[in-house]
């Protein structure tokens, strides 16, 4: 790599895969007739792939590539069993490796992460013990694509295990064996998984076990779901389990110490080691490439207030590779880390977009229905179980069907093209193609469709794979006859499709944030710099949020820093002491009435950023309120006995992870850590403790809990049952709590206590009402998709960000800031928005105005218009709805309709269906 931000050269190093992928067509027959097995990577090596294969399953994309180091040919000279068998001439064996030099604005690296090998972790015996597995191996045991294809069984003797142990931090938050002092972040979450589903892959009864040190559930809704495996069966052993050892029946055993010190031994089936993650080698070699540092973990190195962006201008990071996190995190990094580079490359943005031409559609109103069948072989999917060719020779004799081709891979680009001139030739106006499922074909072939001159919506699916012969592979005569009624059902459903065409409507470019906390500001900031104008609704009289109460002079100079610059940007309009009273509009045209300092005022805007933020909880537990020794979070360095105080106690957990707020905030451990740090490093000889249910320094905050023990702040486990008291004494106050450890009630004499009382989002019921946002029982606003869509909400052209979405840390915060500015310039990018065809339909003359279907409309997307002397009568806004059909199986009149899947065509599917 060479060159600076906004003009790198990059050379890329592209290996042969001896596969074109122009031609292959992922039939698998190549695979099926290699000779060579070799061990799976993807399967951690408990199952064999052939020297050429597809990856996994989900692979993009899914084209084979062949193992120049396992295939016979490369090693002998000889077989070229794929070359012979390949349907599609795909094989190239001349293939060559290839470099190209790319010219580029910006580098966004996401090379992921490898897991910690247990293997040199003798006292577990893991690779010598045949039924000591990692958590990624047992992940593939459950896998119904797997190698046992989801049957648990024990590796040892292939019984079904009843006893199943998770042994918990496996190469994390260990000096000892394996060097990685930081938590991995995710282990707990994917072993409770396991452990929950596990039960689901055996037939009789299972006892999971997982043996932990701190549960660390910090994530949204988390804590619901360990609560949920406690109450299901999962056990919880707080140990570490030193050494493994093997039984002569296979078995294993393990003996160790409880809370209480007392010694115990079990037997179990099989034991699972949940095993952390690891930067990569590749992840090392690239930042040398690159010329970016990696941190004290190995992991690419990023800043509090910039987190994905790397030492090196122009370079940024997503994912793990920048250190432990799950899987929604990542998401949002990719969303952050395309922002960041978004935002350099703004000036330039669409200059290099192609827009494909399609040909002029033709008018099919008014002529005679002719029908084209297409059935798929499929490879052997299909043709290897149901009778194509009868299946093909049933759809002639249909009616309306005027034309019926077999073909061996439908969705090939050869047969794509072939169907387009097909369709012109025959002149066909509707077309059935009869293969796999709709969900990831239907665009390709609606595409061929649109390429014939073809309304794509007068395209018919019919699933004879999924539904039929992957359902009967043991039935050929089943799975046959059921694809004949598939086919039978498409073809009478296709007889009465009609053309849909996508509306589109203007895009209204400015933007609104609801909420000047640093997540508003960050987003406005982003988009304004990227040329969008940004009006910030903020309902304090000050900017900030609840950073701005923080004591740390890092983050104070940042949240000056960025007030500063949104105050001072000329795209962006403050307004202060506001709140908003009417929101009306969709995606890309809004409009929102505010009232802003007793003046009303619309916005038009195109979409809608909602950074409402969170506060801390009150409480009135431990003497708040009574005693002015008793402090809050950030207020225990305001108060005037904090420099000459001796013995400061914090207390976790208060109001948070209980019947009333069942769930983490997250950042309380990592916060009363740093300010114990703070304080020990203040005066040394001070006595601090920390009274905590489950330390939760996830990531590199494991280091500060290392630091701080290494410091002296003494830490005591409490139970929910059994939580510390607070009383005042002459002296000042007395805190007592019961310790497992030793087994007895301590009493501590403390000067000040300091409570991390629950994090909750500030007040937004009538926000979330206006912009039809779902909240979760305890009011943070609910996310469209929890880890694929992580910052988008239901309604399209509204995002989420900051602690309205759930507590997090600051750079969490901005990193989800700039992910809903990356998406939100998706959406402003363009100067117009398609609006989906397939909408509810009324019927003026049958509508009664009776409102059922607006009551009912989870998307807002009908109202009720005023008719001269008639009342009222149901309105479609077609921008909202999403064609889920509620209303037309609500309303009493049958005066709704849903284009596409109107009555008539499903009642002909389902009168074919029945018929023979």
């Amino acid at each position: 790599m060479d060159g600076e931000q906004g003009n790198f050269t990059v050379t890329i190093r592209q290996r042969p895969r001896y596969v074109d992928m122009d031609k292959c067509i992922a039939c698998g027959l190549c695979a099926e007739k290699c000779p060579r097995k070799v061990s799976d990577e993807y399967d951690e090596g408990i199952g064999v792939r052939k020297a050429i294969y597809v990856p996994y399953p989900q692979a993009v994309p899914l084209k084979y590539t062949i193992d120049a180091d396992n295939c016979i040919y490369f090693e002998k000279g000889k077989c070229k069993a794929c070359e012979k068998f390949c349907p599609a001439g795909a094989i190239n064996f001349e293939d060559r490796e290839q470099e190209r030099a790319l010219p580029v604005g910006s580098i966004i690296v996401s090379s992921g992460f490898k897991t910690f090998d247990p293997a040199g972790m003798d006292n577990y015996q893991y690779g010598t013990l045949a039924n000591v597995v990692t958590s990624i191996e047992f992940e593939r045991m459950l896998s119904a694509g797997g190698p046992t294809r989801g049957i648990l069984q024990r590796p040892s003797d292939g019984e079904e295990p009843s006893r199943i142990a998770w042994l918990q931090c496996v190469g994390s938050r260990d000096i000892n064996q394996g060097d990685n002092p930081y938590c991995s972040s995710v282990c707990c979450m994917y072993a409770l998984k396991e452990a929950m589903m596990a039960g689901e892959h055996v037939s009789g009864e299972l006892t999971p076990s997982i043996f932990f040190m701190d549960m660390r559930t910090y994530g949204k809704d988390f804590e619901k779901y360990y609560e949920r495996a406690r109450a299901e069966g999962v056990r919880f052993v707080r140990s570490r389990i030193h050494t493994i050892t093997e039984e002569p029946d296979g078995s294993l055993f393990f003996r160790y110490a409880d809370e209480a010190g007392n010694i115990c031994e079990e037997h179990y089936d099989m034991a699972v080691l949940s095993v952390g993650m690891e930067a990569s080698g590749a992840t090392k070699e690239l930042a040398a490439t690159l010329g970016i540092n990696l941190n004290a973990s190995g992991f690419i190195q990023t800043e509090a207030y910039s987190p994905v962006s790397t030492s090196r201008p122009g370079i940024y990071v997503a994912g793990v590779a920048g250190g432990c996190k799950d899987i929604p995190d990542s998401v949002v990094d990719a969303s952050a880390a395309a922002e960041s580079a978004a935002r350099m490359l703004a000036p330039v943005r669409g200059t290099l977009s192609q827009h494909k031409e399609f040909p002029p559609e033709m008018d099919v109103a008014g002529k005679p229905t002719r029908i084209g069948v297409f059935v798929c072989n499929c490879g052997s999917n299909i043709g290897g179980i149901a009778d194509v060719p009868q299946i093909a020779e049933y759809a002639r004799a249909l009616p309306n069907v005027v034309y019926v081709e077999e073909n061996l891979f439908t969705c090939s680009q050869d047969t794509q093209d072939k169907m387009a001139q097909v369709i012109k030739e025959e002149d066909l106006n509707r077309v059935v193609v009869a293969a796999c499922t709709p969900r990831t074909h239907e665009p390709l072939f609606q595409e061929t469709l649109r390429n014939a001159g073809l309304n794509p919506y007068l395209f018919e699916m019919a699933n004879i794979r999924n539904q039929c012969t992957w359902v009967h592979s043991n039935d050929a005569t089943m799975a046959t006859d059921k694809a004949k009624d598939l086919v039978a059902m498409a073809v009478a459903r296709a007889s009465r499709l009609e053309p849909l065409s996508e509306e589109t409507v203007g895009i209204h470019k400015p933007v609104l944030v609801v909420g000047g906390g640093v997540a508003g500001l960050t987003a406005a900031k982003s988009l304004a710099d990227q040329g969008f104008p940004v009006t910030v609704v903020e309902k304090a009289d000050r900017l900030g949020g609840a950073a701005a109460d923080v004591n740390k002079e890092q983050v104070r100079q940042h949240v000056d820093r960025l007030v500063a610059d949104v105050t001072g940007h000329d795209r962006i309009d403050v307004l202060t002491s506001a709140e908003i009273t009417n929101v009306s509009g969709f995606i890309g045209n809004f409009e929102t009435t505010l009232n802003a300092g007793g003046e009303p005022r619309t916005v038009e805007h195109g979409v809608a950023i909602i950074a409402t933020g969170g506060v801390p909880s009150d409480t009135t537990e431990y003497l708040y309120h009574k005693n002015d020794r008793v402090t809050r979070w950030h207020d225990l360095w305001n108060h005037p006995l904090r420099e000459s105080a001796d013995s400061i106690v914090f207390i976790q957990c208060v109001g948070s992870r209980d019947d009333n707020r069942p769930y983490c905030s997250k950042i309380c451990c990592t916060a009363s850590i740093e300010n114990a740090i703070a304080l020990k490093k203040e005066k040394p000889d001070r006595q601090v403790y920390i009274l905590y249910r489950d330390i939760r320094t996830y990531g590199e905050r494991e280091r500060l809990y290392k630091e701080a023990r290494e410091l002296g702040v003494v830490f005591i486990r409490y139970s929910r049952d059994r939580k510390p008291e607070v009383t005042e004494n002459p002296d000042g106050l007395e805190v007592s709590v019961f310790d497992p450890i030793v087994g007895k009630n301590l009493s501590i004499a403390a000067d000040l206590v300091n409570l991390a009382t629950a994090i909750e989002p500030a007040e937004h019921s009538d926000v979330a009402r206006q912009f039809k946002i779902s909240d979760n029982a305890e009011h943070f606003l609910v996310e469209a998709h929890a880890k694929l869509r992580p910052v988008d909400c239901a309604t399209d052209g509204v995002f989420i960000c900051g602690l309205a979405h759930y507590p997090k840390f600051m750079e969490e915060s901005i990193a989800q800031a700039q992910a809903v500015a990356a998406r939100v310039v998706t959406v402003l990018s363009k100067d117009q928005i398609g609006i989906e065809p397939i909408v509810s339909e009324v019927d003026e003359a049958l509508c009664i105005g009776c409102g059922l279907c607006v009551a009912v409309c989870p998307y807002s997307a009908i109202q009720l218009i005023p008719v001269e002397g008639k009342g009222f009568r149901a309105e479609n806004i077609s921008a909202l709805c999403k064609g889920c059909g509620i209303c037309a199986a609500s309303c009493p009149q049958r005066a709704i309709d849903m284009r596409h899947f109107r009555d008539e065509q499903i009642t002909a599917a389902l009168t074919a269906a029945v018929n023979e």
